[in-house]
This record gives structure tokens, C-alpha cells and sequence, in this order.
């Protein structure tokens, strides 16, 4: 099953490429796909998983790591490097599921190939009231000997009620 999706994913990214001219407009709509993903698959994560609202992104956070990228992906992330602030951390990817059977060309060096991921989590969490900035800073395709997705909150996003619906 996860071997399936692998290729349909890598199938999904050739095909981006031969559609674009570039790396960076397949990363934007790598991103695009993910974030219209991550809109979707939080309702089924919440329904699922049981989890009731965080209170902190320190809590956010352990729930996308022991619990979404377990049940979606298979594997658990680590979460590390946090900002003194506690408003931005890393999620180490050992491996990366996505990434398997996978080499990128040399005309291909900019291409971020697993971007949907940054745009599930920011289409998710968008949902659920938070704005994130997400990106990846290391990935083992480029040489690198982990995957490192970081994770920065921008803001709370408040409900806008029509006027007079309180």
C-alpha cells in the first residue's frame, strides 16, 4: 500500500515536471496540492485520532509527530531544535516514505520533492486556527542525512462571524 502511493506520488512529481518550466513553480504547486490536502484531511484526522484541541504549540506539535505523520505516513518524526520562544521547532524525518526508490536528476537540483508535506501541514493547521510557516531545511535526496521540516507560528487565526452572529 505505501509502496503504491510512493509511485503514484513519484508519477504525480515526473509529470509536474515535464508540465513546468522550473523547480521552484512544481515546489509552488507541490505546496498547492498539499495545503488543498491538508484542508481536507484534517476533518478525517480529527475523526479518526480522537485529539481534541492543543493548547500550545508545544502540544501541536507531539500530535503531528506521534500521531498524524504515524497515521498517514507510518513513521514518527522527532521533534527538535525549538526557538527559544517556543514558536518554531524541526520535524527530523529518519526516513521519509516519500522519498523511496527515489534519485533526482542534476537538472533537478532546486526541485523540493516532498513540498506536499509542507502544504498538508499548513493546509491542516490552517483549519484548525493556526497560520504556520512550513519548509524544509535538510532532505536526504540532496545529501543531507536527515529530512528536516521546520515549523515556525505565525499567528492565531480568529473566527470572523458575519456581523450580528455572535
Amino acid at each position: 500500500n505505501s509502496e503504491l502511493f510512493t509511485l503514484t506520488y513519484g508519477a504525480l512529481v515526473t509529470q509536474l515536471c515535464k508540465d513546468y518550466e522550473n523547480d521552484e513553480d512544481v515546489n509552488k504547486q507541490l505546496d498547492k496540492m498539499g495545503y488543498n490536502i491538508g484542508v481536507r484531511l484534517i476533518e478525517d484526522f480529527l475523526a479518526r485520532s480522537n485529539v481534541g484541541r492543543c493548547h500550545d504549540f508545544r502540544e501541536t506539535a507531539d500530535v503531528i509527530a506521534k500521531i498524524a505523520f504515524k497515521m498517514y505516513l507510518g513513521i514518527t518524526p522527532s521533534v527538535t531544535n525549538w526557538s527559544p520562544g517556543g514558536d518554531e521547532f524541526s520535524l527530523i524525518l529518519e526516513s521519509n516514505p516519500l522519498v523511496d526508490f527515489v534519485e533526482l536528476p542534476d537538472n533537478h537540483s532546486t526541485l523540493i520533492y516532498s513540498n506536499l508535506l509542507c502544504g498538508v501541514l499548513r493546509g491542516a493547521l490552517e483549519m484548525v486556527q493556526m497560520a504556520v510557516d512550513v519548509k524544509f531545511v535538510q532532505d536526504t535526496l540532496k545529501g543531507d542525512s536527515v529530512t528536516e521540516i521546520r515549523m515556525k507560528f505565525i499567528r492565531r487565526i480568529e473566527d470572523n462571524l458575519p456581523a450580528g452572529e455572535e
